[in-house]
């Protein structure tokens, strides 16, 4: 079985095929898939996309990038549709600082008041790292979300020595289409150290598409090549590693297999 622990179904470039897409993406053994939020408007879209498919879930938060537009009434809506039984996490949320619109110290400030309403919740965060590892572990260190709460960093693009650190903390890493792309030399050393139990699988759709199909619009069917190279570098079978990293998104987001 397959799960796709980062996948955005709800924006604008899927509203001409949405309906075509899901079913191609159960056709391709995808059994859930995580949609979460970048801002209000797609955290709403997300747990309405969730509420309509049994097989979808849905994580509300603030990208980094969008918190130049956060205030506490936003985060307030945010706690409210934390509330719907389809909402698995606050995510995504975290630092980005390989674009300059929004100031560093608005990400800070929004990502700890978004790490604070999770603790406060006891859901788990799915975070967004980019250029930003030492400000994000050390505000997860300040705010005690290691030993309070589950961690996932999506689409990770650290060292094998950052994935080793975050491990040795409790965290759960995702990988996603790049692993595929003959210029990513992290991804091998990532899986050798990342434990079995901690390690997801994604897309990020409808960006980041895998090898052979880079350069088209992704989607949470194309998890497949990441799976195989997952598979290809941890020295498992296709089905091992499609098993192993659905047990560990299930785990993860708290999935009741039994609703």
């Amino acid at each position: 079985m397959i799960f796709d622990s980062h996948a955005h179904l709800d924006v604008e470039e899927f509203d001409g095929d949405r309906a075509e897409v899901l079913e191609k993406i159960q056709e391709a053994g995808v059994k859930y898939v995580l949609n979460p939020g970048v801002d209000i408007k797609t955290s709403r879209a997300a747990v309405k996309l969730a509420s309509e498919h049994p097989w979808i879930y849905a994580a509300v938060g603030y990208y980094p990038q969008e918190t130049r537009h956060m205030n506490y009434d936003l985060l307030e809506e945010i706690e409210k549709l934390a509330a719907d039984p389809k909402v698995k996490a606050i995510g995504e949320i975290g630092l980005d600082y390989h674009w300059d619109d929004t100031p560093h110290d608005i990400q800070q400030f929004w990502f700890r008041e978004q790490i604070r309403l999770a603790e406060k919740l006891q859901m788990p965060i799915a975070i967004h790292d980019r250029e930003a590892h030492g400000d994000v572990f050390k505000i997860l260190e300040e705010e005690n979300a290691f030993d309070n709460i589950k961690i996932l960093f999506h689409c990770f693009s650290g060292s094998g020595e950052f994935a080793r650190q975050l491990t040795d903390r409790g965290c759960y890493l995702s990988l996603a289409g790049p692993i595929t792309y003959n210029t990513n030399r992290k991804a091998k050393a990532v899986l050798s150290v990342v434990p079995e139990d901690r390690l997801l699988v994604e897309t990020d759709s409808p960006y980041l598409t895998p090898v052979p199909h880079r350069g088209e619009r992704n989607d949470s069917s194309y998890i497949v090549y990441t799976i195989q190279k997952a598979a290809e570098y941890l020295g498992k079978t296709f089905e091992e590693t499609a098993d192993l990293t659905y047990r560990n998104a299930v785990s993860f987001f708290g999935i009741d297999e039994a609703e």
